[in-house]
This record gives structure tokens, sequence and C-alpha cells, in this order.
């Protein structure tokens, strides 16, 4: 199913839609926003695995620890690259790299759980019905 030491590299040129101005951040305009860089980091980590489970189940974000070491700018190639590092049967444990065309920007580690797509909809239904009767 998923074995230690699958990878996948995923790459993306960067964009007006992934600066940090569009994310809120001031004044910086020009320069790749963290967000976006998580997202990219995420999606490397779905395409390495997802494809490799059984019908109907998915993997969910639980927990990721980044550091966006260096600034990218609009133009620039970004690519990510994750590896399982390490898999108990229902949880995944990624190490992941960014770069760009000049070196490293960021690193980080990404844990992923292998759920049921359905049950999991079904919880989060539970959920929301039970919001409708709350007072905020």
């Amino acid at each position: 199913m998923i074995d230690v030491g699958t990878s996948v590299t995923i790459q993306k040129k960067i964009v007006e839609e992934d600066t940090a101005l569009n994310y809120g951040s001031g004044k910086l305009e020009t320069l790749l926003a963290t967000p976006s860089l998580v997202a990219l980091m995420i999606e490397a980590a779905v395409n390495a695995v997802d494809h490799r489970l059984p019908e109907g189940m998915i993997t969910v974000g639980r927990k990721m620890e980044i550091v966006h070491e260096k600034p990218t700018g609009i133009g620039a190639t970004v690519s990510v690259k994750v590896e399982v590092k390490d898999f108990d049967g229902a949880k995944i444990v990624f190490d992941m790299i960014a770069y760009d065309e000049i070196g490293m920007i960021g690193r980080g580690t990404h844990e992923r759980i292998i759920v049921n797509k359905n049950a999991l909809l079904e919880r989060t239904m539970s959920r929301a019905e039970k919001l409708k009767n709350m007072d905020f």
C-alpha cells in the first residue's frame, strides 16, 4: 500500500494569486505567501499517497510544521518534494522540502491520517446538524 521512502515532486510557477498580498500580508505584492507554500506541500503529499489507497479511503491533514526560509517572487518555479518518512497503517508522516531555481526556500513535516471519506462526511453532517440549534 504505502511504503516508507515513497516520494513525489510537484512544481508550480508563482503567479499573483500565490503572493502574500493576496493572502492579506501587507505590501508584499510580489512574494510567495507562506499559505500558498503550505498548499503546495499538502498537494504533493496527497499526490504521493491517495491514489494508493483502497476505494473510498482518503487522507486528511492532521498536523504540519514548516519553516519558510527564503523569499520567492512571481515568475519563479517552486518545486516541492515530499517523502514518506513513517507509516503505521493509519498515520503517514512526510518530510517536505521546497526550492526554487536558486535553492531551498522551505522545509518541514506533515502528518496525514487515512479515513473513510463517506464516514467523514457523515460525521461532518452530524456536527452541522448540532449547530442548527445553537444560539451564537
